[in-house]
């Protein structure tokens, strides 16, 4: 019986569980114009994979905006001149 109610409350913990929040990885290697392949966490593993395949490792500009704190929602009042 223990363990009955200990799978049930195991199997709701995991249904109601929020999901993870995807996020992309900021590095992509480059080895064309049409060839390309994200999701590298760091320079150096970017660099390991393109290393003799003439290659090379940029920036993914989707995981900097994702990653950009929000604008400000203040909007700036120019000042009248009296």
């Amino acid at each position: 019986m223990r363990y009955a109610v200990l799978i049930a409350a195991i199997a709701a913990a995991s249904v109601f569980h929020a999901p993870s929040v995807a996020r992309a990885d900021p590095w992509c290697a480059y080895y064309d114009a049409y060839t390309y392949t994200c999701g590298f966490t760091s320079f150096q593993q970017c660099l390991a994979t393109v290393s003799g395949t003439g290659g090379d490792c940029r920036p993914d500009y989707r995981a900097l905006e994702e990653r950009r704190p929000p604008a400000s929602d203040r909007r700036r009042h120019r000042r009248s001149r009296d």
